[in-house]
């Protein structure tokens, strides 16, 4: 990010206090993803004076002090002594983990964050979600404000854990009284990121279903990063979205990216994604599909107002996930090998599972019948 201008600046100095006091940040899932993203942002930063980075392996950043542990071990809170604002981005969002044990980590390792910087006398806790939490719905407004209900459903990969962690979020202050809960949203996360949503990019062709009205908007990881630190500096404080401005339609994205479309019929796509992932095909439930097909564009209002701004647009983070899965083959969110992609051809990948769907479907219809 640019140096940001006086008026930035001297938010800054505010931020930090009268005598410009530097921070220490905490930040959790440092190792890997966004988390070693920032941290190394972090370390380089004049306005943070350590970074604290936990997870259950040590990263790659020699300017950080490590704390090798699981962020649900009560024990973290002794180590965050000191610390005046945590990251929390300790999150299994992955789509081959098991969804049972994801939530307990997910929902038990955010309670624990909380809970135990609340008794270090942490003043400033940011939490980082999803966009998706707004949900996709036909009757989205575009852009969706900050401010706009919470609607997403917990049929999407991690969204349920994602709306609890929203909930936690604003259960803290009460529970806690002078802790700062900020949560940070983004939009399409790209950058080292692998969802159901990168991976729709990966396919041979762009699924569209009949009638649907897609809306793409993108967040690279290290504008992310950029508006964490602001969040971290007390800048921006509240329910914060962050993404590239504006949108680009379905049509831009084929122009784009030079994948054609193949359209179905919503029953048929709808159908098959719910059978396809329950007989254990794919990892992606259909409730993923709904964010390929209705809007959930977002404002981001607020961190402008504090004088953010994205270094990327929604075009060059398309380009840059286009590069980062060159060579990836996936159909329906299931990664092929190069040798099956081959062997199956685009087309042919793609008949060849919504096939196996059918099939297992039938089957079952004649045991009925028996």
């Amino acid at each position: 990010m640019s140096s940001p201008d006086p008026q930035v600046r001297a938010a800054r100095n505010i931020a930090t206090g009268e005598a410009g006091r530097r921070l220490t940040v905490a930040v959790t899932g440092a190792a890997g993803g966004v988390g070693a993203v920032l941290v190394e942002r972090l370390a380089a930063s004049e306005e943070i004076k350590q970074v604290l980075a936990f997870d259950e392996r040590r990263g790659e950043c020699a300017a950080a002090q490590w704390h090798v542990l699981d962020v649900r071990d009560p024990a973290i809170a002794e180590k965050l002594r000191g610390a005046d604002a945590v990251v929390h981005l300790a999150l299994d969002l992955g789509l081959d983990s098991d969804p049972a044990a994801r939530t307990a980590y997910n929902v038990r390792g955010t309670q624990t964050v909380l809970t135990a910087a609340a008794a270090a006398g942490v003043h400033r806790v940011v939490l980082c979600t999803s966009a998706m939490v707004y949900g996709a719905l036909p009757d989205n407004e575009l852009p969706l404000s900050e401010d706009a209900e919470l609607r997403a459903t917990a049929e999407a990969t991690g969204v349920g854990d994602l709306l609890e962690v929203e909930h936690l979020a604003r259960r803290a202050p009460r529970a806690h009284p002078g802790l700062n809960v900020t949560v940070v949203r983004p939009a399409t996360l790209v950058g080292g990121t692998d969802t159901a949503l990168t991976r729709y990019f990966e396919s041979p062709r762009l699924l569209v279903v009949a009638g649907s009205r897609p809306a793409w908007q993108f967040c690279h990881v290290e504008d992310l990063c950029s508006a964490l630190e602001y969040a971290v500096l007390g800048l921006a404080e509240g329910e914060l979205a962050v993404g590239c401005e504006g949108w680009l339609e379905q049509e831009e994205v084929e122009e784009l990216t030079g994948i054609r479309r193949m359209e179905l019929p919503s029953a048929v796509a709808l159908g098959a994604a719910a059978r396809l992932h329950r007989i254990g095909l794919t990892p992606s439930p259909a409730g993923d599909l709904a964010y390929t097909m209705y809007p959930w564009v977002v404002s981001v209002g607020r961190l402008h107002d504090a004088g953010w701004r994205p270094q990327w647009t929604n075009e060059e983070v398309l380009t840059e996930l286009l590069e980062e899965v060159a060579g990836r083959h996936t159909v329906a969110g299931r990664r092929l090998g190069r040798k099956d992609a081959t062997a199956a051809g685009a087309a042919g990948a793609t008949v060849a599972l919504l096939g196996a769907a059918a099939v297992v479907r039938r089957a079952r219809k004649a045991r009925r019948r028996i």
